[in-house]
């Protein structure tokens, strides 16, 4: 796994593209797991907040999630151990405390898209480091679907949900989103966290 490149990125300008960070098998038995996981209906409509302000906003974002949790498949296990192994070596080049990491898959369906957004909530300093998969095998630009990063300087970057890549950046400084997709879009989503820090 290429944590080193992950953490030199990190260092340099806050986020990292890793292209080939999932081996093709381990990728497309991710989106066997997803597609397995649709056609059941497990996956529910992704929400916009947290807790009593949750709610269901299609015109912000129009993907479908369920959470991955360790004992649910042996492919879902084999991908959480990996987050693990890269939570330990943030947290020994950064010194972040980050705790635990939470994710789930996120299904987008044609014309499906995710208006700019950070991941971390305005009263919950919890998300720190997030870190998207994408499990799209020959994904074509004609498709969209791109998730378009906001950089400094007015600068943008546009990036395809290529099978097997990885995306990593700081959870409270990356605006993004996600372009509409003309095609299934597949992904795990989730987020390294530390204890949250209340402000009384």
């Amino acid at each position: 796994m290429p944590f080193q490149s992950i953490i030199d990125d990190l260092a340099e300008h806050g986020w990292s593209l890793q292209e080939h960070f999932l081996c093709d098998d381990l990728a497309h038995a991710l989106a066997t797991e997803c597609r397995k996981r649709e056609a059941r209906g497990d996956l529910a409509p992704a929400g916009v907040g947290r807790a009593d302000a949750l709610a269901v906003r299609e015109g912000i974002r129009g993907d479908f999630i369920q959470w991955l949790e360790l004992g649910q498949s042996a492919v879902g296990d084999r991908y959480l151990e990996s987050m693990e192994s890269l939570r330990q070596a943030l947290n020994r080049e950064f010194f972040l405390g980050l705790d635990e990491f939470e994710c789930h898959f996120a299904f987008y369906p044609p014309g499906a898209f995710y208006k700019p957004h950070l991941d971390r909530f305005r009263d919950d300093d919890s998300r720190t480091v997030t870190a998207v998969a994408y499990l799209n095998h020959a994904w074509q630009p004609e498709y969209g679907g791109s998730m378009r990063m906001y950089l400094e300087n007015d600068e943008t970057l546009d990036i395809p949900p290529l099978s097997g890549s990885l995306v990593v950046f700081m959870s409270g400084d990356m605006l993004h989103e996600v372009l509409p997709t003309t095609q299934e879009r597949l992904s795990l989503t989730g987020w390294f966290r530390r204890r949250s820090v209340q402000v009384l």
